[in-house]
């Protein structure tokens, strides 16, 4: 990776400006409680660098989509409240509806070495999500330095990440760092074989992964509503299951560029199906050539998840994004779950692309066996499209 980290800065004395990701979900019955502080913990360990190198440190983040306005629905004050209770004295949250205008200055130029301080949600500001000049000025104003860790943003060109990166010296956090050389060597100089399995509701959102990888892997594992398409592109009757008319072709150009560059891609060969998409609906098991005409295929039947399971054993790197089936539902989250046990248990390098995927690893409660789960659910995809993210493309190259 060549790009400056926070450890090539020289921070002590220094205001730096971090671009945190604290879009943290908040609980639906409590209001202002944060339901995961998984975001916030992850970007301790940068913050906390900075703190004991002396440096005093200006937090800013969005949360949710206020669209461009002050909305209390939206403000960081959970997220303030979690800082205090791991700071303590240090910490300082400037409360400003305008996110950065005089009050903040002063107070952000009152803050000693060692202080931390959190600004109100950026998107509070209508120009942070144009990358707007005046907005992206004013952040970088209050600061000598900027460093962005904000992996889950990265894909997004916005005043508080690629706007304020034009105006400071800036480096990645230690967060991204981890995301870029994890996942980059994973694509770049991978330990086979390489397994890429490939979830998720559409064919669409995951056409750039699989062209990108179909030159990299040896075998791509196919489940989630978009093995429906590919399904019914071969002739195979899907009944009302999830299908993408206009991918089905290139679904088939995908199978033959796969082939082409001999590496194998697997298709359900088992389904659990059902009327509806519901709790307590009964489901069936069946042969993917028996799906009845007017029932959905929900999730990969046990005789796939098996066979996914024994392909991810023998592998030595593994990169995952997206669900097998409907997972959030019980009765359809099997095949997830079982693709979810394969990761933690095998010796390979397990990369859990954000989004979905992530979710189902927490939810099983095997984070912990995972070698990366990343942070950014877009971020990664784009990633592993191979496609450069604006966010940390900005930021300044290590010297020579």
């Amino acid at each position: 990776m060549n790009k400056r980290t926070v450890k090539d800065l020289d921070v002590k004395g220094k205001k730096v400006l971090v671009r945190v990701d604290f879009n943290v979900p908040l609980s639906k019955t409590e209001k202002g409680v944060i339901s995961d502080d998984s975001r916030i913990k992850a970007a301790l360990p940068t913050i906390d660098y900075l703190l004991e190198n002396g440096a005093k440190v200006i937090l800013i983040s969005h949360l949710g989509r206020p669209k461009g306005e002050a909305n209390p629905e939206f403000s960081l004050s959970p997220v303030a409240k979690r800082l205090e209770e791991i700071y303590g004295d240090n910490f300082h949250f400037f409360d400003e509806d305008e996110v950065v205008n005089d009050k903040v200055k002063e107070e952000v130029n009152a803050l000693k070495e060692g202080e931390i301080a959190l600004l109100q949600n950026t998107r509070y500001d209508k120009q942070e999500t144009k990358n707007g000049e005046e907005f992206a000025a004013k952040l970088a104003s209050l600061a000598d330095l900027y460093v962005n860790d904000a992996f889950g943003t990265s894909h997004r060109a916005h005043a508080s990440n690629v706007g304020v990166a034009s105006k400071l010296p800036s480096a990645v956090g230690f967060l991204i760092q981890k995301e870029i050389e994890t996942m980059g060597k994973a694509l770049e100089d991978p330990e086979r074989p390489f397994v890429a399995i490939l979830g998720g509701a559409k064919v669409s959102d995951k056409i750039g992964v699989i062209e990108n990888l179909i030159t990299k892997v040896d075998s791509i594992l196919i489940g989630g509503g978009m093995a429906y398409t590919f399904l019914k592109a071969q002739g195979k009757e899907i009944g009302k299951s999830l299908l993408e008319e206009d991918k089905m072709e290139m679904s088939l150009k995908l199978l033959e560029k796969a082939k082409e560059n001999n590496v194998k891609i697997y298709l359900p060969k088992d389904v659990v199906i059902a009327d509806k998409i519901e709790s307590g609906v009964d489901t069936q098991i069946v042969d993917i050539d028996n799906i009845p005409t007017d029932k959905e295929a929900l999730d990969i039947g046990p005789k796939t998840a098996k066979e996914y399971a024994e392909v991810v054993k023998n592998a030595k790197t593994v990169v995952w994004n997206g669900p097998m089936g409907v997972f959030e539902i019980d009765e359809f989250a099997n095949g997830t779950n079982e693709v979810a046990k394969a990761l933690a248990d095998s010796d390979a390098i397990t990369i859990v692309g954000g989004g979905d995927s992530a979710l189902a690893i927490e939810k099983a409660g095997l984070k912990d066996k995972i070698t990366h789960v990343s942070t950014g659910g877009g971020a990664s995809l784009e990633f592993l499209e191979g496609k450069v993210l604006p966010g940390i493309d900005s930021i300044d190259d290590k010297e020579e």
